[in-house]
């Protein structure tokens, strides 16, 4: 039997800083990292440690969601406006040690998608958030050193383009068999047994555990009052949320990766090589959250075996596909994935066959909806202040999609901003076409760009367009010597 990893974290000093605060965390993951069995215990006092609390809080008040309220209506700003920051958090150490701590249900609320369908997003209470922070805190660390190179979500220090990066890495290496998956209500239906016996088998602090089934059965309070108790999934909005995801996910990276371990068919390059000289597919998980590919170098019949395996890992976690988003397809068909679309195509003019990334058309279509959303032809707005708005979606935009084959599409987009701003301008001011060139043509006869005071409109097309390279092994590893405080 493994025996239980412990330290005294009530010898921590109280002042503990955001410095101290990193350095346990890298002291777990080098213990988790050497031995692969060990069970973490005294886990407890660190969630509730002071020093835990206040880094917790700094990160919850940095986030875009402090503005938001959970269901009793007390957001961040309230709290430190009131400068009882120190009690709250007090208040919460106390709460979490003498056990009268219980999270509250999460307010849902529905966010539109394209289609119109909507996705649930559950928002926590202040106190449930700060709560969650420090429990993801303890628990990151110790799980990071089981976690496959092959998951990107919601992990420190990776990002949706390692897992494009990936799959056109290995793409463009032979594996262009693929499963496009999609996992149905991944987030709303992981079984909480499923989730916690993977906790378990870490973690065999009584209380961590406890406050993680807490959180998971903590319920939902909708827009029209009623609660519901919590019997599956962990509610997408929760900070904890998407580390618990992982966990079970991590089921299906460990199946479908299992001929890579040491000792495996698929180890090594050589023993992939020669199951190749042998007419035997190879073959790869690339996951981030609930989205993932699995890739075969081997022929459609290795795709569709690899698709019932993952089917029975995913009914162990209480999961099961989409059955009409969910398909076996060629590279040379293309997949979206993450807002990408890859494809095996022909360079134009060569004629040689290359892995491509581009922006997939789901996406354009959602940044050409945004801009006509903010350039409505009858707003009374000044233009400085929608030129500002349209100018953050068009940066955070290109940001993402500039390392894909994009020259085209921001070229389009450009001009597409161009005209429905000025065509907003003529509606608003009434003015003829000659008008709106006496506003932007210059005297040599080129065009100015559009602006108002103190603000001018972004061009797309300056934005550098840049290959991202597979990092593989090279991801820096979040728990190393240089680490922070996440």
């Amino acid at each position: 039997m493994a025996q239980d990893a412990w330290v005294n974290s009530d010898a921590l000093p109280a002042e503990i800083t955001a410095g101290r605060v990193a350095r346990t965390q890298i002291k777990y993951h080098r213990w988790a990292t050497a031995d692969r069995h060990a069970r973490f215990g005294d886990l407890f006092n660190l969630v509730c440690h002071p020093g835990y609390l206040q880094v917790a809080w700094e990160h919850v008040a940095r986030n875009k969601g402090a503005r938001t309220a959970g269901i009793d209506g007390v957001t961040v700003r309230q709290i430190v406006s009131s400068e009882q920051v120190g009690p709250f958090l007090d208040g919460i150490a106390a709460s979490l040690k003498d056990g009268s701590y219980r999270p509250a249900p999460v307010r849902r609320v529905l966010i539109p998608k394209p289609g119109g369908k909507s996705r649930p997003l559950g928002i926590p209470t202040v106190t449930d958030r700060v709560v969650q922070q420090s429990l993801r805190m303890v628990l990151e660390p110790i799980f990071e050193a089981d976690f496959l190179p092959v998951s990107y979500g919601f992990r420190p220090r990776r990002r949706a383009h390692d897992a494009v990066a990936e799959i056109h890495y290995y793409a463009s290496r032979g594996y262009r068999w693929v499963l496009d998956a999609d996992i149905e209500g991944c987030f709303d239906n992981i079984d909480h047994q499923a989730i916690l016996a993977r906790v378990r088998a870490r973690i065999s602090d009584k209380k961590v555990v406890a406050l993680v089934r807490a959180f998971l059965k903590a319920g939902v309070m909708s827009e029209l009052g009623v609660e519901r108790a919590g019997q599956a999934g962990t509610p997408q909005g929760g900070i904890i949320s998407p580390l618990l995801a992982n966990i079970a996910l991590s089921a299906l990276d460990e199946a479908v990766m299992a001929p890579w371990a040491d000792g495996g068919d698929q180890a090594t390059q050589s023993a992939r090589a020669k199951r190749r000289y042998h007419g035997l597919g190879n073959w790869r998980i690339v996951r981030y959250a609930d989205d993932f590919v699995i890739m075969t170098n081997g022929s459609q019949d290795d795709a569709r075996a690899l698709q019932e395996q993952a089917r029975v890992v995913l009914a162990g976690l209480g999961l099961r596909f989409s059955e009409a988003k969910t398909r076996i397809t060629h590279l040379s068909e293309g997949i979206d994935f993450l807002g990408f679309h890859i494809r095996w195509r022909p360079q134009r003019g060569s004629g040689k066959w290359y892995c491509m990334v581009f922006i997939s058309e789901k996406s354009f279509a959602k940044i050409k909806q945004t801009i006509r959303n903010l350039t409505p032809r009858r707003s009374p707005r000044p233009l400085a202040a929608v030129i500002i708005e349209v100018n953050a979606a068009l940066r955070g935009w290109t940001a993402y999609f500039r390392h894909a084959l994009a020259g085209r599409r921001f070229g389009f987009l450009r001009y597409f901003t161009w005209n429905r701003i000025v065509a907003w301008q003529r509606e608003q001011h009434r003015w003829s076409w000659g008008q709106v060139k006496r506003w932007l043509r210059r005297p040599d006869g080129s065009w100015r760009t559009i602006a108002a005071p103190g603000v001018a409109l972004f061009d797309p097309t300056r934005v550098g367009i840049r290959r991202y390279w597979y990092r593989g092994t090279r991801i820096p590893n979040p728990y190393g010597p240089i680490a922070t405080a996440s």
